[in-house]
């Protein structure tokens, strides 16, 4: 038994996020690897480039849109990002005052 084919123009979105994946991830690493910008400026170019990715995932990948039949998808998304915020926040608030502690005043 054969996998079902996809139909044309569907696998279109996947070529084209995994194009801008590649491009974003090519663009993060060689402004790291070439020092093209220091300090706090690299850091927020990578942050900026993190989150375009971040959100070509979700259109071309997860097919996430702001339409009105996917509102329960976005919900979802939302709410697994405010849970997994939580425990981070929360991991660092316990980590920083263990440091404060060990550390001293």
């Amino acid at each position: 038994m054969t996998a079902p084919c996809m139909q044309r123009g569907e696998a279109l979105p996947y070529f084209i996020g995994y194009g801008l994946s590649l491009l974003l991830t090519c663009a993060a690493s060689g402004l790291v690897w070439q020092h093209l910008l220091s300090g706090h400026s690299a850091l927020y170019v990578v942050l900026a480039l993190g989150l375009v990715q971040m959100l070509t995932h979700f259109r071309c990948f997860l097919h996430i849109s702001l339409r009105r039949d996917s509102r329960p998808d976005l919900q979802l998304l939302l709410l697994s990002s405010l849970i997994v915020a939580l425990m981070v926040g929360g991991t660092l608030v316990v980590l920083f005052n263990q440091h404060n502690r060990m550390m001293g005043p």
